[in-house]
C-alpha cells in the first residue's frame, strides 16, 4: 500500500487540529482541568475526548502545521478551548470567592489550606464551598453537557483561521463583573447575619467593658457561622444549577458569534 504526504497529512489533521482545542478545555475547565489530577490522566482524558469527538468533526483544512497559516490555526483553537474552560471555571471561582468572604465574617480566614482544584491556599470554607459545587456539577450531569457543547462548537465555529470575534473575548471578559456579583449574592446572607452579631458584640463589649467579649465572642460567631451555612445549602443547591445553565449557555455564545 501506498499513501502521499497529502493523505497522511490528512489523516493526521483530523485528530490533530480537534485535539488541540479539546486539550485547551481539558486544561482549564473544572474537573477535568483539576490540578488534584496528575497531567498524564489529564492528556488520556483529552486523547479519549479527541477519539469520540473527531469522527463527528466536519472536515478539517490540509494545512501544514508548522507554517504560518497553521500556526494561527493552532493559536485560535487553543484561544477557543481556554475560553469555553472560562467560561465554566467562573462558577468554581464564584464558590471559592463567597467562601472567602464568609471566613473573613467567621474568623476563619487564618484556617486556610492548599485547594487542589486550582493550587492555591484557600480558606477551608472556600474549599468546602469548591467541593460542594464540584459534586453538585457533576450530579446534574454538567460534565455531560460541558463535554456536548465542546463536541457542538466544532460544528458551529470549525477548525480554520477564523478564531474568537471580539465580541466573544468581550462577552468573556465582561463575566469578570458576574464573579464578583455572584458570589457576593451568596454569601449575603451569612455576612449580613454575622455582621449584626458583630455589632451586638460591640454595642456589649461598650456597655460592659469588663466583659471579655472575645473569649465568648468568637465561639458564638463560629457557631452561628456554621448553622447559617447548612440552612444556606438548599439556596445555593438552585445558585449552582442556575449559574452552570448559564455558562454553558455563554460557551454556545461565545462559538455561535464568532
Amino acid at each position: 500500500m501506498h499513501f502521499t504526504s497529502d493523505e497522511i497529512g490528512a489523516w493526521v489533521g483530523a485528530y490533530m487540529w480537534p485535539l488541540i482545542r479539546i486539550g485547551a478545555f481539558v486544561a482549564t475547565a473544572p474537573f477535568f482541568g483539576s490540578r488534584s489530577s496528575p497531567m498524564r490522566v489529564r492528556l488520556i482524558i483529552a486523547l479519549a475526548l479527541t477519539i469520540v469527538i473527531a469522527p463527528i468533526v466536519p472536515p478539517v483544512p490540509n494545512i501544514d502545521p508548522i507554517s504560518p497559516a497553521g500556526m494561527l490555526v493552532i493559536l485560535n483553537q487553543i484561544l477557543i478551548g481556554v475560553a469555553l474552560g472560562l467560561a465554566l471555571h467562573f462558577v468554581f471561582e464564584a464558590l471559592v470567592m463567597a467562601g472567602q468572604l464568609i471566613a473573613a465574617g467567621m474568623g476563619l480566614s487564618f484556617a486556610a489550606q492548599i485547594d487542589p482544584t486550582n493550587g492555591q491556599q484557600t480558606p477551608t470554607v472556600s474549599h468546602f464551598y469548591s467541593l460542594f459545587g464540584m459534586l453538585l456539577f457533576l450530579s446534574i450531569d454538567g460534565h455531560l453537557a460541558a463535554i456536548s457543547v465542546l463536541a457542538e462548537s466544532f460544528r458551529i465555529l470549525p477548525v480554520g483561521e477564523h478564531g474568537l470575534a471580539l465580541s466573544s473575548i468581550w462577552d468573556l471578559v465582561s463575566r469578570g463583573t458576574w464573579l464578583f456579583a455572584a458570589a457576593l449574592v451568596m454569601s449575603l446572607p451569612v455576612v449580613v447575619a454575622l455582621l449584626v452579631v458583630n455589632v451586638a458584640f460591640g454595642v456589649m463589649t461598650r456597655a460592659s467593658p469588663q466583659l471579655n467579649i472575645f473569649a465568648v465572642g468568637f465561639p458564638i460567631t463560629l457557631t452561628l457561622g456554621f448553622a447559617l451555612i447548612i440552612m444556606t445549602l438548599p439556596g445555593i443547591n438552585t445558585l449552582v444549577t442556575q449559574w452552570v445553565d448559564e455558562s454553558l449557555t455563554l460557551m454556545r455564545h461565545l462559538v455561535a458569534q464568532s
